[in-house]
């Protein structure tokens, strides 16, 4: 399994959850039929805008659709970004990763 950190994690004007990695290119993420996209021009993934899922289960489906999908292993570092992000919802980021 490759290990990616993750540049940036934020919550953008349109309400989509964003997971910006540091080296990986995820183009075709759309295989694991797991509503996780990625934005070329970006160069991070996102999710819709949450309906009945809350913005912890988004970040848990775009970590597993990596995960299974490119079998990359997305890591938060010292160096991880956070906007528009609160700190209960980061927290609860934190605590999936150590687990998982």
């Amino acid at each position: 399994m490759k290990t990616d950190n993750i540049e940036e994690i934020r919550i953008d004007e349109n309400g989509r959850l964003i997971v910006k990695p540091c080296l990986q290119d995820f183009s075709y993420i759309y295989r694991a039929a797991m509503e996780v996209h990625w934005d070329k021009d970006g160069k991070y993934l996102y999710s819709p805008k949450p309906r009945e899922w809350s913005y912890e289960m988004w970040f848990k489906q775009i970590h597993s659709a990596a995960k299974d999908e490119y079998g990359v292993d997305l890591k938060i570092s010292n160096e991880t970004k956070w906007e528009n992000i609160d700190s209960d919802l980061k927290k609860s980021i934190v605590n999936y990763l150590l687990r998982a």
